[in-house]
């Protein structure tokens, strides 16, 4: 099969298309014909060495989103799943004419939905809603702060706090950005400058502040969030691209009764990616199948251009996700 591999850590120009090995299902897993895969700040950070893949996945082969057919299944899965339209999230080998993944960690294509759209989903929506709902428990008529709203869990998250009649609040570091985020429906929109936007937050909720703030940035602003969150509010961290360190305020934080969450996806257990692909199911597909919400695709590559792809994601210019079909 026909494969883009990472030849050595390096910039984008160490991705290669390469003819390769095509992968086996094991007990529990199926093949999946992909027809096309997204791709992730973990993809940049892979290919220069620094988010290996997990035991199991391909050390090589990037990738960690999926859309495509299931094509044959391993033992234990019921051989009635071959032919189904299928998306989720693997451990890497996206970039890939087949990946295998765990049948349990795979959810059917709403009706509808391209094999494009749906490769744009799991990823951005899961750690959306993991991350704001079932971790911080936002609630119809709180406020969110969304950071990095602009980009694929960004659109993801301010759409689903539409769904559930929350006010997202969203920032960004370029305006033009912002008129194209208020058609998905952010209620308040913020350009940071220097790091800085708690005082225009705190300005924006008439001083109460944000109940929930969903930091897809990290660095500098996890203190920024504690300064403009609300009491009784929680924050979730789910990217470090500004950095893994910050001085926090604890008195602001006990004095608040604020409370501090940590997620990413990829390294967690089977048995918890298995809940995260049924609450995509559960919950976000249905969304998407009525049209609530919908994948927001900044542009469609083929899988041959996949160091373009990386270059683009790299200029920080997106709005949405970029799309490898393969």
């Amino acid at each position: 099969m026909r494969a883009v591999v990472i030849r050595e850590p390096g910039g984008p120009e160490v991705l290669e298309l390469r003819e390769v090995p095509t992968p086996h299902p094991s007990r529990g897993e199926v093949r999946v014909r992909v027809r096309a895969t997204a791709v992730n700040r973990a993809d940049l950070l892979q290919r220069l060495g620094r988010y290996p893949a997990p035991p199991g996945a391909p050390a090589d082969i990037p990738g960690i989103e999926i859309a495509g057919e299931i094509e044959a299944v391993g033992d234990g899965v019921d051989p009635g799943a071959a032919g189904m339209r299928a998306f989720g999230i693997v451990g890497g080998g996206g970039y890939a004419e087949y990946a295998v993944a765990h049948a349990r960690t795979l959810v059917p294509i709403p009706e509808g939905t391209t094999f494009c759209e749906a490769a744009a989903v799991p990823e951005a929506f899961v750690t959306a809603w993991d991350g704001m709902i079932r971790q911080a428990r936002l609630a119809a008529g709180e406020t969110v702060l969304i950071h990095a709203t602009a980009g694929g869990v960004g659109t993801a998250a301010l759409q689903i706090a539409n769904a559930i009649g929350a006010r997202p609040i969203g920032t960004t570091r370029t305006k033009e950005k912002l008129p194209l985020a208020r058609q998905l429906g952010l209620a308040e929109g913020l350009v940071v400058d220097q790091g800085r936007f708690a005082d225009e937050v705190l300005a924006r909720t008439g001083g109460r502040g944000a109940d929930v703030v969903l930091d897809l940035v990290g660095g500098a602003y996890v203190a920024e969030g504690l300064a403009c969150l609300a009491t009784n509010g929680r924050i979730v961290v789910a990217s470090t691209m500004a950095g893994v360190r910050v001085e926090v305020d604890l008195g602001l934080l006990m004095r608040k009764r604020a409370r501090l969450h940590g997620t990413t996806l990829r390294g967690r257990p089977l048995e918890e990616k298995i809940l995260a692909a049924r609450e995509l199911e559960r919950h976000v597909a249905p969304l998407l199948a009525r049209g609530t919400v919908r994948a927001v695709v900044d542009r469609v590559l083929p899988l041959a251009e996949a160091a373009e792809a990386h270059r683009a994601m790299q200029s920080n210019v997106l709005f949405g996700k970029i799309v490898l079909e393969v």
